[in-house]
Formats: C-alpha cells, structure tokens, sequence
C-alpha cells in the first residue's frame, strides 16, 4: 500500500546505484583482467553491444535504445495497473525499470552496456553482468511470485467459499 513515490524512489536508487557502481568499475577495473572476489565469483570488466547474453548486438544502439525505452514504457505501464495490494509486483516493476534504465543510460552515453559480473567454476562459467541485469532479474521473479501467491490466494478462496 505505499505510494507512488516510494516506488519512484525505489527506481531511482536503483539506476543511482548502478550508475555509481559502474562508474568505479570503468576507473579501477582493467579491461578483460578478472579479479577473484571468492572461489566462484570474480570481477571482469567487460562491454556488451547487445542485450542479454549479448544476444541482438547486431541491430545496433538506435534500435536497442528504441527497444529498451519500449520495454520500460511497456512495464511502467503494467506497474500502473497493478492494484495498491500487489506490493511486491510493484517493487519487482520498479527494480525493472530501474536497471532497464541504468543499461539504457550505458547504451546511450557509451553505445555499449558496461558488465563486470563473473560467476564462474574451473569448469563453467555464466554470462558475464551488471547490477542492472541483476535488478531486472530479481524484479521479474519479484512479479512472477507475486502472481504466484495471488494465483495460490485466489485458489484458497475459491476452495473456501465453495464448502
């Protein structure tokens, strides 16, 4: 039940934070050196020219700004039509927005998204990422469970009131 404000916030401290991390990454982070952080976690400086997984690189920063100025028009639009009850899809809406802005801040300024994520073992390693990338993540699973428990509610009422 918080305010729009709280949630414009939450956004903002989002795209600040990512920003302000990545701007200590492009002045401390040797390009392509990894640092180990623990045994399956490391920093790598790295630029991606696409979107996730660097998948669409090749349509180049006017179509991928177009696209992710589309997708958080398109999610700031679902968040307005969620209901002052589904708190948790609303906070999962604006950690997306957020990183989606904070990328769309990279693209624009750089022409590249700035990663410097690494999980990785002696023997698999995952796609290297961003702290945007990982607020987008943890916003949608934020929205998926949010659904999830309203699915699981709704289910538990009809069972109720059918008795």
């Amino acid at each position: 039940m918080k305010s729009v404000a709280f949630y414009g916030l939450v956004t903002a401290l989002a795209v600040a934070l990512d920003q302000w991390i990545k701007i200590l990454v492009e002045a401390n982070l040797v390009m392509h050196e990894k640092v180990d952080v623990l045994p399956f976690l490391a920093l790598f400086r790295t630029y991606n020219t696409g979107i996730a997984f660097s998948m669409f690189s090749n349509v180049g920063d006017t179509g991928l700004i177009a696209l992710t100025a589309i997708v958080i028009a398109l999610v700031t639009y679902l968040a307005i039509r969620t209901t002052p009850q589904q708190v948790i899809s609303r906070f999962g809406f604006a950690l997306i927005v957020g990183g989606a802005l904070g990328n769309l801040i990279d693209r624009t300024v750089y022409g590249h998204v700035i990663d410097y994520i690494l999980f990785h073992t002696p023997v698999w390693s995952f796609a290297i990422f961003n702290l945007a990338d990982a607020f987008i993540s943890i916003g949608a699973a934020l929205v998926v469970l949010d659904e999830f428990l309203s699915w699981r509610r709704g289910r538990r009422e009809t069972t109720t009131s059918d008795k």
